[in-house]
């Protein structure tokens, strides 16, 4: 049996586990600790050590930002001290092993088309984590079209995360049907802007997809995520894994 790990950063929590990367898996009990504020490279980078625990090898981290060639190129719901950090020669000093960075919306979309509810779709495939803020992933057939930003599209004079997101749908107190009438509007924005065959819904809102999905009225498929809010640490290991 293949084996990885994979350590997920966002806005809310960070999260890790070691994989099964032929099935995708977890092979323990996640561990999942607080983001810490401000969230800093120093300060996540010390909770991503508390996560990996005494596991060895190779890793793979995602960060809430567009990642080019290991650096951090923006900072979505962390600290901006991260752009133009050059990320993975920063965790390899700290952690002392090797690791591959990446978005974290595109990790977990690449487990959903391995493993999830993408798994087997051809044509356009969008993926989008629906939590602190909103990550995008795109794929067609299968190839990941990397560090897409579709949550920061404006909807309703404002990004789109702020009006669309799990947590913006906590901050407003809105209920199921007030949420999803925002996010029909979003999706319907997306869907003339790439035409997606599929749109899976991920992030920590995909647990709850008994209360929302029924109320989504838009043109191409919606499925939540089939990993749930464990696609990203997946998603993470296999790209580790190459």
């Amino acid at each position: 049996m293949a084996s990885g790990f994979g350590v997920d950063v966002g806005g809310s929590g960070i999260k890790g586990a070691p994989v099964d990367l032929d099935t995708g898996r977890l092979l323990a009990e996640r561990v999942r600790v607080e983001t810490p504020q401000p969230a800093t490279p120093e300060a996540v980078i010390s909770v991503v050590g508390q996560v990996l625990g005494d596991s060895t090898g190779r890793f793979g981290l995602t960060l809430p930002s567009v990642v080019v060639d290991g650096t951090a190129l923006t900072a979505a719901n962390i600290d901006p001290s991260w752009v133009g950090t050059d990320v993975r020669s920063f965790v390899q000093a700290a952690a002392g092993r090797e690791a591959v960075v990446v978005n974290d919306a595109d990790a977990a979309g690449v487990a959903e088309v391995r493993f999830g509810a993408a798994q087997g779709v051809r044509g356009t495939v969008l993926l989008l984590t629906l939590g602190t803020g909103i990550g995008s992933a795109l794929f067609r057939d299968g190839e990941l079209v990397p560090n897409t930003e579709l949550g920061h599209l404006e909807l309703d004079g404002h990004e789109a995360e702020h009006r669309a997101s799990d947590a913006a749908r906590k901050r407003h107190d809105l209920s199921w049907e007030q949420w999803a009438q925002r996010l029909n509007a979003y999706l319907t924005h997306v869907d003339l802007l790439v035409r997606p065959d599929l749109v899976v819904l991920g992030g920590g809102v995909s647990k709850k997809a008994d209360q929302w999905l029924h109320l989504l009225d838009v043109r191409p498929p919606v499925r939540p995520a089939g990993l749930k809010n464990d696609a990203g640490i997946v998603g993470a290991a296999l790209l580790a894994a190459g």
